[in-house]
């Protein structure tokens, strides 16, 4: 739909004719440019309707670690894609604790969550230094009118976002921490693969407690867990590093749930 990490594989030349790598931080670059539009944009968009699109959207200053794009309470204006970075969306409890409630990673919407009541109920936080793209809703609302595909588009990343609650509800309620942990990992090696990155070596954005915060698994228990899938040599694991050695064999830990 907008747009998220920023094309840094793309180059321009400047006049003495040197290559110049497009930073993912870089402001300037279009929905045209950004690597990551197949995943963002509706694939029926035409080129001019991308531009129709770029006219509305709102590229700031990057987030810095520990930043928060918006507060819990906060009304409810645009909806946010990331073009680099990651985001943690967190909420409070009736306790007053702190529960996070998902990671978005480039190429994904966040800010839904204030659709339905015009204020944020989370809170979303950079976990590292994060380019966002933002749309405006109002904005967003009439140009869906006038192109119908970005309309389907946006009412397919809603469904998405209910699917991923739904998961996530799911997860915790029944898995085990094995089952939990695996198919985190599992997630972001599709998500990552989806962005034509690898999806067996990646880098965990989040630290082991906003893992264990979001699985419902206390910092031990996830050091544990990664401990024990590299001693069977499912994966390897060097402080945030992870390689997945046996994509099969992990697939089918997240899966033991399902099949009991």
């Amino acid at each position: 739909m907008s747009r998220k990490n920023i094309a840094s594989s793309n180059s321009t030349s400047d006049s003495s004719g040197n290559s110049q790598a497009k930073c993912h931080h870089n402001p300037l670059v279009s929905c045209g440019d950004c690597r990551l539009n197949a995943i963002c944009l509706p694939i029926s968009l035409h080129v001019d309707d991308i531009d129709r699109l770029d006219e509305i959207i709102q590229r700031g200053r990057p987030l810095q670690k520990g930043e928060y794009l918006y507060h819990t309470g906060a009304p409810f204006r645009s909806v946010f894609a990331i073009r680099s970075g990651t985001i943690k969306a967190i909420s409070i409890t009736n306790g007053g604790q702190e529960q996070v409630t998902g990671f978005y990673l480039p190429g994904e919407i966040l800010g839904m969550d204030g659709i339905a009541q015009n204020h944020h109920t989370n809170s979303a936080i950079a976990l590292e230094t994060a380019a966002v793209c933002e749309i405006p809703f109002s904005r967003l609302e009439e140009l869906s009118l006038k192109l119908p595909g970005l309309q389907r588009h946006f009412f397919s990343l809603m469904s998405k976002e209910i699917t991923s609650d739904q998961q996530l509800i799911t997860l915790l309620s029944k898995n085990s921490a094995d089952e939990r942990v695996a198919s985190l990992l599992l997630s972001i090696s599709t998500r990552n693969h989806h962005r034509h990155l690898s999806a067996t070596c990646f880098r965990l954005p989040m630290s082991r407690a906003d893992i264990g915060n979001y699985l419902g698994l206390t910092i031990e228990t996830v050091s544990r867990v990664l401990s024990r899938f590299q001693k069977s040599n499912l994966l390897a694991v060097d402080k945030k590093e992870i390689t997945i050695l046996d994509m099969d064999a992990l697939k089918k830990v997240a899966q033991a749930e399902s099949r009991c």
